[in-house]
C-alpha cells in the first residue's frame, strides 16, 4: 500500500537518509541511513516501489513498500542506475575500461534481471551521455543506439535483436510514451552542405523511400533535444549551433521546430529574438510553453497549430515546470538569476504566488501536485547548501540548511504513477506554516561619494512587458478574463477579415499619400510626353538641387569659390532660360 505522501531522498557528504514528505518532514524508518562520502548514485522505480544505491562497494536494492532487500551486485566504481517501467530489468553504468593487453574493451553496461538477480546481458557502451537503452511503457520493446543504427530488442531478449533502423550517422533518438503503435524520433546530422534532419517512423516499418512518418530538415544545427507528448501524437525538436555567427549571444542559435506524426511540421514562430531557455509540454498533449527571448526573457503558451494562446510578458525567467496534472504552471529563473518564481494557474490563467528561492540549482515538483522542492545542491553551488519543501501558494512549509563543513548532492521525490494522487482544486490563499519567512536580501546598487546625499533616481535597464490579460486596453484598466480575451481575438479576427474583403473589393482605391512641403524653386512631377523637354527638365532639377546645396553651406559659413557663389545667386529666370535654350549647357558644382 502506498504512503500517504512521497519520501524525500536526500544524499551527501552526511550521508544517505529518506525524509517523510508534508506534513511530518521527519527521518523516515523505511531506509535505514548509510553513512559517510562514499555513496555515488541512487534512484527510485517509475512507480517508487523500489529503491537503488551504490555505497562504494556494492549497489543495493530494496522494496520501498515491505522494507525488504531484494539484491546487492557487487558493482563498486557503478555510477549510473536505472530501472525499467515495470521494474523487470535494472540497468547499470559504470567507467568504459580496456584490458591489460588494450585489445578489446570490458563491458561496462550491465542488464540485472531484478526477480532473480542474474546478469542478462552486458554491452560495451563508452559514453555517458545516452548511456541507458530505452524501453517502452510496456516493456515489449527496448532500444539501443550502436554504430549508426537503432537496435530493438523485444520482451527483454537482449541475446539478439529484433529489428533494426539504420540510417547514416544517426547521432541520437527517442522512443515514443504511451501504448502500441510505437514510433521512434531519429536525428542525422547535417554534413557537407546537406541540412540536419528529424524523422518518425513507426515501429517496425523502417524500409522504403515513404517510410517515416514525417521529416523536418534544417540547417543550423549542432545539436537537438527532441521532447515527445504524452500521448505521443507530436515532437517538439529544439535545434542549437554551439556559436552563434552574428555574436548577438554567447549561448549560440536556437530554433524551435513542430513535427506531428501525421505528417504536419512547422517553425515555430517566437516573438522576441534571443536564446531558448526551455521548452516543455503540459500533460494534456494539446499545449507547450517556450521561455525564450534576450533578457527579460518571454514565456508564451502555444496550441498544436504554433499559434500563441497566452502570453506571459517578460521576467527574469529561463525554466519552466508544469504540475504532474497540468493546472499550474511555474515559470523561474535559476542558476545565474535570482530565484525568483511565478506560479500560474493555467485554466484561467492567474497568477498565484510569486515566491523567490535564491541560489535554487533544482527544482522539481512532488506527485501530489501541490508541493514544489527547491534546492541548492554541490558541485553546482557550494556554498549554501540545503533544500525547501514550498506549498505552490508561496509558503515555505519545511527547511533544511547544511552545515557550512558539508555538501548536498542530489535530493529528489518518490515518483508515484499517474491517477494516485487526484487533482485538486487551486487555491490561492497561502496555506498556514510554521517555519518564518525570510525576507529577500535587496542588493543596493552602488552609488559614488557624490551621488550619496542627493535624492534617488529610479532607472530601469529594461522595460519589462505584463502578461496578456494585465495590459492596459483603451478605456478598461482592468485584466481580461479568459473569456473576454476570447472574444477579443474573434472580433479581431472579424475585423481584419472584413478589410481584406473590402481591399479585394476595391483594388484601385489606395488612400492618397498627405502632401509633403516641397523645397522653394522646385518644377512639377508630371511629364510633358516630349523626351527631349523631359530631359531639359531632369538636368533642371539636378541645377536647382545643387543650388540649394550651395545655400545651405554658405548658411553655415563655408567658404564658397567664385564660381560657385555665382551659380548660387543665379536668377531662377536666367536659369531656366539657359537650360531650354542650350540643354548642353553644364555647371561646373564642387
Amino acid at each position: 500500500m502506498a504512503p500517504s505522501t512521497p519520501l524525500l531522498t536526500v544524499r551527501g557528504s552526511e550521508g544517505l537518509y529518506m525524509v517523510n514528505g508534508p506534513p511530518h518532514f521527519t527521518e523516515s524508518t523505511v531506509f535505514p541511513r548509510e553513512s559517510g562520502k562514499n555513496c555515488k548514485t541512487c534512484t527510485f522505480s517509475k512507480d517508487g516501489t523500489l529503491f537503488a544505491w551504490g555505497n562504494g562497494e556494492k549497489i543495493n536494492v530494496i522494496n520501498v513498500t515491505n522494507k525488504g532487500q531484494l539484491h546487492s551486485f557487487d558493482l563498486p566504481k557503478a555510477v549510473c542506475l536505472e530501472f525499467s517501467p515495470k521494474n523487470t530489468v535494472l540497468a547499470t553504468w559504470q567507467p568504459y575500461t580496456t584490458s591489460k593487453d588494450d585489445t578489446a574493451g570490458i563491458p561496462n553496461l550491465q542488464l540485472y534481471d531484478v526477480k532473480t538477480g542474474t546478469c542478462l546481458k552486458s554491452f560495451i557502451q563508452k559514453k555517458m551521455q545516452n548511456w541507458c537503452p530505452s524501453w517502452s511503457e510496456d516493456e515489449t520493446l527496448c532500444a539501443r543506439n550502436v554504430n549508426n543504427e537503432v537496435h530493438f530488442f523485444e520482451n527483454n531478449n537482449f541475446n539478439t535483436f529484433a529489428n533494426k533502423l539504420h540510417l547514416k550517422k544517426i547521432n541520437d533518438f527517442v522512443l515514443s510514451p504511451g501504448p502500441q503503435p510505437y514510433k521512434v524520433a531519429v536525428y542525422v546530422p547535417g554534413s557537407k552542405g546537406a541540412p540536419s534532419f528529424v524523422r518518425l517512423y513507426q515501429y517496425p516499418n523502417f524500409d522504403g523511400p515513404h517510410a517515416a512518418l514525417a521529416n523536418k530538415s534544417f540547417f543550423k544545427a549542432d545539436k537537438v533535444t527532441m521532447l515527445w507528448n504524452k500521448k505521443a501524437t507530436a515532437v517538439l525538436v529544439i535545434a542549437s549551433t554551439d556559436v552563434d555567427k552574428t555574436g548577438a549571444s554567447y549561448y549560440g542559435e536556437q530554433t524551435l521546430h513542430y513535427i506531428a506524426t501525421n505528417g504536419e511540421s512547422a517553425v515555430v514562430q517566437l516573438p522576441k529574438n534571443g536564446p531558448i531557455y526551455d521548452v516543455v509540454w503540459n500533460s494534456s498533449s494539446t499545449e507547450f510553453c517556450a521561455v525564450y527571448g534576450f533578457m527579460p526573457a518571454k514565456a508564451t503558451i502555444f496550441n498544436l497549430k504554433c499559434d500563441p494562446v497566452f502570453d506571459f510578458g517578460t521576467g527574469p525567467r529561463n525554466a519552466a515546470y508544469y504540475s504532474p496534472h497540468g493546472h499550474i504552471l511555474v515559470l523561474a529563473g535559476f542558476g545565474n538569476l535570482r530565484g525568483q518564481m511565478e506560479v500560474w494557474d493555467v485554466k484561467n490563467y492567474k497568477l498565484i504566488s510569486k515566491p523567490v528561492a535564491s541560489d535554487s540549482t533544482y527544482f522539481a515538483w512532488c506527485p501530489d501536485g501541490e508541493h514544489i522542492l527547491t534546492a541548492t545542491c554541490a558541485p553546482r553551488l557550494r556554498v549554501n547548501n540545503g533544500y525547501k519543501i514550498w506549498h505552490y501558494t508561496g509558503s515555505v512549509l519545511h527547511k533544511y540548511d547544511v552545515p557550512s563543513n558539508a555538501e548536498l548532492w542530489q535530493v529528489s521525490w518518490q515518483p508515484f504513477l499517474d491517477g494516485i494522487f487526484p487533482e485538486k482544486a487551486i487555491t490561492y490563499q497561502a496555506v498556514p506554516s510554521d517555519v518564518p519567512s525570510e525576507e529577500p536580501k535587496v542588493a543596493t546598487a552602488y552609488r559614488p561619494p557624490a551621488l550619496r546625499n542627493k535624492p534617488v533616481t529610479n532607472s530601469k535597464l529594461h522595460e519589462e512587458e505584463p502578461p496578456q490579460n494585465m495590459k492596459p486596453q483603451p478605456g478598461n484598466e482592468k485584466p481580461l478574463s479568459k473569456t473576454a480575451l476570447k472574444n477579443q481575438r474573434k472580433h479581431e479576427a472579424k475585423k481584419a477579415a472584413k478589410q481584406e474583403a473590402r481591399s479585394d473589393k476595391s483594388p484601385d482605391m489606395a488612400p492618397t499619400p498627405a502632401p509633403q512641403s516641397t523645397p522653394r524653386n522646385t518644377l512639377s512631377q508630371s511629364t510633358s510626353g516630349d523626351p527631349e523637354i523631359d530631359k531639359k527638365i531632369k538636368n533642371l532639377k539636378k541645377k536647382l538641387k545643387a543650388i540649394e546645396q550651395l545655400k545651405e553651406q554658405a548658411a553655415t559659413g563655408k567658404q564658397l569659390e567664385k564660381n560657385q557663389v555665382t551659380l548660387s545667386r543665379l536668377p531662377l529666370s536666367l536659369l531656366l532660360s539657359s537650360t531650354l535654350r542650350s540643354p548642353s549647357v553644364e555647371w561646373k558644382i564642387y
